[in-house]
């Protein structure tokens, strides 16, 4: 019965090919920050799609559960439901993709509004093609004109408060992602504006040191500090490149071989990775800066930063190992800038990038992985 009607209706291939036809998205800058601020996910994204088709058969499930009857024929019920659900739930989301670009230039308020009166559009202009099919079916003879009303009735009924709740969600979601972006924001200037005290003044130190007895090398040094503090205090953008990430890495591990003469040795393995790899700035310094201070200077002989990384099908590894002298309140550290610099990869990658952690041997080891593309 259920592949009967199934096979006259085809409603989610319907769905599913105008999805597919607007997958893409606006590609200018003005579009794509149109698109962020607004509160609708992208119910083109194909997994988006399977999370509507799940809520969709969870609640028809629980129709089927409620409706009078249902022990008679409980799967032909639940097929049926499940069928003229998931008709709905997909012709909805179709609609949602093909008109996310337009709604996006709304305020949210306004876009919530008309996302809702769009969804009833679509359950009462599919309610009323189900139950003209069903009236002429020879599948439902119980079926008659005069249950027209109250079919549509219980349909938009089902269909207002499930969606209210559903856009509720969303829009309660939206409002949480953007607190973190904030909060992330926060971090990173919080974090690009701290410095060690001990750190400038050692480099000042060290430079005052180096005007007489190697002028040169104390411009150098200099030149790298300014451009560290210029890399630390830029706030303008949320992004930058692997390149220049690396380049404010160096320069730091410049001045501090400066201080820590051969007791620094850095080791360096980077060359399958691919410069203009998009990451979020300041990754990497903190990360170095934690190995050599809690690492590297207990130590009195020092020790080897490794620096290595690899891509490989669209994931990039960064490894950043160094020696520790022990377990104390020093090399423990707070870990604020891990947690920091994990976060903001997550929010800038989702669920594709991530900080790990681990001490084996003497020898303490941070993992950052997120999208990367090997050199061409």
């Amino acid at each position: 019965m259920v592949s009967l009607l199934f096979s006259r209706l085809q409603p989610g291939d319907a769905g599913m090919k105008l999805g597919v036809m607007y997958m893409r998205q606006p590609t200018d800058q003005r579009g794509i920050e149109q698109l962020e601020r607004c509160f609708l996910p992208n119910f083109c994204d194909v997994r988006m799609v399977f999370v509507v088709v799940i809520i969709a058969e969870l609640l028809a499930l629980i129709i089927t559960l409620v409706s009078p009857g249902v022990l008679d024929d409980p799967w032909g019920n639940l097929g049926m439901i499940s069928l003229f659900m998931q008709w709905i739930a997909l012709t909805s989301a179709a609609v949602l993709c093909i008109g996310r670009s337009l709604l996006s230039r709304l305020e949210n308020t306004a876009a919530a509004v008309v996302s809702y009166l769009l969804v009833l559009l679509v359950t009462a202009v599919v309610s009323e093609l189900a139950f003209r099919l069903m009236v002429h079916s020879a599948l439902f003879p119980e079926i008659t004109v005069d249950d027209h009303a109250v079919f549509l009735l219980r349909s938009l009924t089902i269909s207002t408060v499930i969606s209210a709740i559903v856009l509720r969600y969303l829009y309660i979601q939206f409002q949480w992602r953007e607190q973190l972006k904030t909060e992330a924001s926060a971090r990173v200037q919080a974090l690009q504006a701290r410095i060690r005290p001990h750190f400038l003044f050692n480099s000042l130190n060290t430079i005052a040191s180096l005007t007489r007895s190697d002028p040169a090398l104390a411009e150098t040094a200099i030149e790298d500090l300014s451009d560290l503090f210029r890399a630390s205090l830029d706030s303008n953008h949320d992004q930058t490149t692997l390149g220049e990430e690396l380049t404010v890495a160096r320069r730091y591990l410049n001045i501090e071989s400066l201080r820590l003469g051969v007791r620094l040795s850095v080791a360096w393995d980077l060359d399958d990775l691919s410069l203009e790899t998009a990451v979020p700035p300041l990754i990497l310094q903190p990360l170095l800066e934690n190995a050599i201070y809690h690492g590297i200077e207990p130590l009195p002989q020092g020790g080897i930063i490794h620096i290595a990384g690899h891509s490989q099908d669209g994931n990039l590894e960064i490894v950043i190992s160094n020696p520790v002298a022990g377990i104390s309140k020093r090399t423990s550290g707070t870990r604020i800038a891990q947690e920091n610099i994990r976060q903001r990869l997550q929010i800038a990658f989702g669920a594709q990038a991530d900080l790990l952690t681990s001490m084996s041997d003497g020898v303490y080891t941070v993992t950052l992985k997120m999208p990367g593309a090997a050199k061409q």
